[in-house]
């Protein structure tokens, strides 16, 4: 690896889930990061806290700058050490205005998605001999892919070799039906490598990647309660008719139409609810105020995670909502793992931002892997007081015949 360690800097840094993989990589030092903490357009800059969050645990401070307005150079001077040379660049823009979950996004092209255009300059500016990023999948297939376009073509003019692919990040052990683009440029002189050729010849257990492995070691804890010995392990407060609906929802796995045909329970369905029926849209609509299952991987967690009504979000047997631990563990960060804001709100808002920290660890290893030519056994990808276990590997059929 060499003695002098690789810098990173993180444009869009969050809460620190796509640096806290290249934080718990030995190769690699932090030497910068940007964000301008916005938790709804509404709210402005500053609000959703993460540089605090991501300063406790990765021992950086952000700059809380618009990375919209900044130019490449005013960054690269406040940046706290040189970025000139660069060896790492990650930048992972806003996917809200891609996502197909938001059903304007299919019609209007979100301003905020010029951020993933705009990064080119941050990448002529640092010169990164190896550039990352994450977006969802309509970054490279949607109805505004014209801003992918753009950046891929800059990366490619200015001598970058890219490579772009979507994957459900299940496949590399995230307990978690998350659908991600990934985003891979290296310099001309540099080998491409990618996550599946690290993982080519090996898969996951089925069982590494439910809900189950992930949290149900955890303490049990109430609605709107935090354990004593982790302030993180904390969920929304529910009561009254709120809690009361969750608790009539069968355990491991049930949701809301569980509740049809039954007067008692048929009681705790809200106009949407009915409305859904009357139109037969339950497959579309049930995940909403749902138990997640042992046996599955969690459904993907998004950004406005921190309440029942927005998804399936309820623990599979307690009456409550997940709480930010485990919705934490869920999305890949450690264990361990510090989210620090007053708005418990806001850090679930952190975690369903993040990049899963335990696939950008692996993704670090990718970066040593072309930068140095050496191949990392799938062993040393595990990122530590995560659920994925290196027992988890197994050689796919191919692979064993081929060892045959």
């Amino acid at each position: 690896m060499g003695l002098q360690a690789s810098r990173v800097v993180d444009l869009f840094s969050g809460g620190g889930g796509m640096s806290c993989g290249y934080y718990a990589h030995p190769a690699f030092n932090l030497v910068g990061a940007a964000d301008v903490e916005v938790g709804k357009p509404s709210t402005g800059h500053g609000a959703i806290g993460c540089n605090d969050t991501y300063a406790a645990n990765l021992k950086v401070d952000p700059l809380t700058v618009d990375l919209s307005v900044i130019s490449a150079d005013e960054l690269a001077e406040k940046m706290p050490a040189n970025v000139d040379d660069l060896e790492v660049l990650l930048a992972c823009p806003p996917c809200t205005g891609f996502s197909r979950a938001i059903s304007k996004n299919w019609a209007e092209d979100d301003p905020r998605n010029s951020l993933v255009a705009r990064v080119a300059d941050h990448v002529a500016r640092m010169k990164p001999r190896v550039f990352m990023m994450e977006n969802v999948p309509q970054l490279l297939n949607g109805n505004f892919r014209h801003h992918f376009t753009a950046l891929r073509d800059n990366l490619q003019g200015m001598g970058y070799k890219v490579h772009a692919s979507s994957h459900a990040l299940s496949r590399f052990g995230l307990p978690q039906q998350r659908e991600r683009a990934l985003v891979i440029a290296v310099a001309s002189d540099l080998p491409l490598y990618t996550l599946e050729d690290l993982w080519r010849g090996y898969e996951v257990k089925a069982e590494a990647t439910t809900v189950r492995r992930a949290i149900a070691s955890l303490p049990k804890v109430a609605a709107g309660a935090t354990h004593p010995d982790d302030p993180n392990h904390t969920s929304t407060l529910l009561k009254g008719e709120s809690l009361e609906r969750i608790a009539a929802m069968p355990h491991d796995g049930g949701s809301w139409p569980d509740l049809l045909g039954h007067p008692d329970t048929e009681e705790y369905l809200i106009p949407s609810m009915w409305k859904a029926v009357e139109r037969g849209r339950l497959n579309s609509y049930c995940d909403v105020y749902g138990r997640m299952a042992w046996d599955k991987p969690a459904p993907t967690i998004k950004r406005e995670c921190s309440h029942v009504g927005n998804g399936r979000y309820s623990h599979p047997e307690q009456d409550r909502q997940c709480t930010v631990r485990e919705l934490g563990i869920l999305q890949g960060f450690p264990s361990d793992y510090r989210f620090v804001g007053s708005s418990r709100k806001n850090l679930y808002r952190q975690i369903g931002d993040a990049v899963p920290p335990l696939v950008s660890y692996q993704l670090a290893w990718v970066a040593q892997w072309i930068l140095t030519g050496e191949k990392p056994d799938l062993e040393q990808v595990v990122l530590p007081n995560t659920s994925l276990r290196v027992d988890d590997f197994v050689a796919t059929e191919a692979a064993q015949l081929t060892l045959v």
